[in-house]
């Protein structure tokens, strides 16, 4: 129902509503039907890889912690090149074309690599690659077809689309895995076929033309990849995203920490992933409407909160029923993705000019992916200095730390929602200032064309 209407001519402008029966952009229904697919090709991958690396290959928790840093940090060098090339033609959709590619491509390296360490390593970094070339173009097309009013809602409804890929993803592979007795060759190649049927949606269906129209006067400065540290707010959404992404562990670490004190069959690894992502399916919409009401900052740092209260639910004393602790460990994770993933994005796009979007995007998604492979580093060196217990502590005390510290560097209200009827709002005349000139920028959008959600 939706893509069938991505492409046309945009129809005339229908009476806006409000509440929930607002429409959500064409375009970023589309792009929340590419991510779904894709996320179902690399979640089945992500699914098994601890299982398939730790138990299956016999890799210690300080190899798995640099492999799994390396594969959140690969792609983060790439991120600024793939958002500067982005933002230079405004060549979005194709630069994130690209990077789903060569993701979908990655699988193939997977099974060539035949359960070498180095080969596998590879393919990882590949995939990652690939995630980081596409993932600031994406944000920054949705950013572009999205009023700055309604960012949060409609990074809900994308990570809403994108994460019921990652709940079919590890079902799809257990369910492969259950069918072939274990044959993780299977899992690969079906990851390959799903990536592949997601470059083409993204192919057929996602708008290419995202062009800012032309303003009177000298033409702007070319947009450079590091633009946006000149803004003050910008500087201090980075510092908070990256101190937070610090004091991260990573997925992985937490289902392992969770497998190992449930005692948990690792047949039933897989599906672990699903409850986080079903929590975070279900929220994603009502965070991201609730951030456009009140502030990204608050439900930004609450999320964080969520996660720390995750870690302090695996450190509680043993003993209670596993099912209760299952679920707890879950649905913070839940919580923590709804309130922070889309959200950081929200926060940060109505701060960035719109031809500098993507290369801004860019540079916070690096920031944050590159604090990210520390963590896991640090985090999986020491589990094996201290075992896991220990490192669980010295992560839990961190992030309490980092969310103190962020608590004060978050600015109060960057990029103010833009409230109808307001000064700089579309429709009304333009107010002084960097608020004013961004509102200008979106209503000049020839993007901004809705479909029904």
């Amino acid at each position: 129902m939706y893509l069938a209407t991505t492409g046309r001519r945009a129809a005339p402008a229908s009476p806006p509503t409000t509440g929930a029966g607002r429409r959500v952009p064409a375009a970023v229904l589309a792009l929340g039907t590419v991510s779904l697919v894709t996320d179902v090709s690399s979640e089945m991958v992500s699914a098994v890889l601890p299982l398939y690396l730790v138990l299956g290959l016999g890799l210690s928790p300080l190899q798995f912690g640099f492999l799994d840093g390396l594969m959140g940090g690969a792609g983060a060098v790439v991120r600024l090149l793939g958002g500067h090339l982005a933002d230079r033609g405004h060549r979005y959709k194709h630069v994130a074309g690209i990077g789903y590619a060569v993701s979908a491509c990655s699988r193939l390296g997977l099974l060539l690599a035949g359960g070498a360490t180095g080969g596998i390593a590879a393919a990882l970094a590949a995939d990652r690659v690939g995630k980081g070339i596409r993932t600031a173009p994406r944000d920054a097309l949705i950013t572009l077809s999205s009023p700055p009013e309604e960012l949060g809602r409609s990074f809900g409804v994308h990570r809403a689309m994108d994460t019921t890929g990652a709940l079919l993803g590890p079902l799809a592979a257990f369910a492969l895995l259950w069918a072939t007795a274990g044959a993780y060759d299977a899992v690969f190649v079906a990851s390959f076929c799903a990536g592949l049927l997601g470059v083409l949606l993204l192919v057929l269906y996602v708008p290419g033309h995202h062009r800012p129209a032309a303003r009177p006067g000298p033409a702007p400065a070319r947009a450079k990849a590091f633009a946006a540290l000149r803004d003050p707010a910008f500087r201090r959404i980075l510092w908070a995203a990256a101190l937070l992404g610090g004091a991260t562990i990573g997925d992985a670490f937490v289902y392992l920490l969770l497998q190992r004190r449930l005692g948990l069959d690792p047949g039933w690894f897989p599906l672990l992933p699903l409850g986080a992502a079903a929590g975070y399916l279900l929220l994603a919409v009502p965070v991201g409407r609730i951030a456009d009401r009140v502030g990204r900052r608050r439900p930004f740092l609450y999320g964080h909160l969520a996660l720390l209260g995750a870690y302090l639910v695996l450190l509680a004393p043993a003993g209670g029923p596993a099912p209760l602790l299952l679920a707890a460990v879950l649905a913070l994770l839940g919580v923590f993705y709804a309130a922070t993933d889309g959200v950081l994005m929200a926060l940060a796009g109505p701060v960035l000019p719109a031809g500098g979007r993507a290369g801004g995007l860019a540079v916070l998604q690096t920031g944050q992916a590159l604090a990210r492979m520390l963590a896991a580093a640090g985090f999986g060196a020491a589990w094996t200095v201290w075992g896991p217990r220990p490192a669980l502590w010295g992560a839990t005390a961190l992030l309490l730390a980092a969310l103190a510290g962020c608590r004060a560097l978050l600015p109060r209200d960057p990029g103010a929602p833009v409230v109808p009827g307001a000064p700089g709002a579309p429709g009304a005349p333009a107010a002084p200032g960097p608020s004013g000139a961004r509102a200008v920028e979106f209503a000049e959008s020839p993007t901004s064309a809705r479909s029904t959600s």
